[in-house]
């Protein structure tokens, strides 16, 4: 995998809303900048993960000739999406330990949908100011 220059801006964007959250939630804790940096980084990289399996999982759903078939796909689509947040509080203990906390399920999930939201708003932005022949 290359890093590309939106993979960068999406770490960015995920830092400032992870700061943000850090200002204004009390149960979102970062130790310090480093830290929610670092934070920001796994999150990119949880995030590309659990979008490539929803990808799969959504295609297997179109794919799928059966009613069972797509029952089924939806289902594993259900509980990827509400495991995610489980998966990415589990990872943040396991590499940050007590330097990170970002409260429970609902924190999570609110940080989630924030972090995406955000990362579609800049992208859209960039995509819109961003010179298409190369000059600046």
């Amino acid at each position: 995998m290359r890093l590309r220059a939106v993979d960068i801006v999406d770490v960015f964007v995920y830092l400032v809303v992870l700061g943000l959250f850090t200002q204004f939630l009390p149960n979102v804790i970062t130790e310090s900048f480093i830290v929610s940096l670092a934070t920001a980084v796994l999150f990119k990289l949880a995030l590309e993960v659990i979008a490539m399996l929803k990808t799969r999982i959504l295609d297997q759903v179109r794919a799928s000739r059966t009613v069972a078939g797509k029952m089924l796909n939806g289902a594993l689509l259900i509980v990827l999406g509400a495991g995610s947040k489980f998966v990415i509080l589990w990872l943040t203990d396991l590499v940050f330990g007590d330097a990170v906390q970002l409260g429970g399920f609902f924190s999570v999930t609110l940080l989630i949908v924030v972090l995406m939201v955000s990362r579609l708003g800049i992208r859209l932005l960039i995509d819109r100011t961003w010179p298409r022949d190369g000059t600046a």
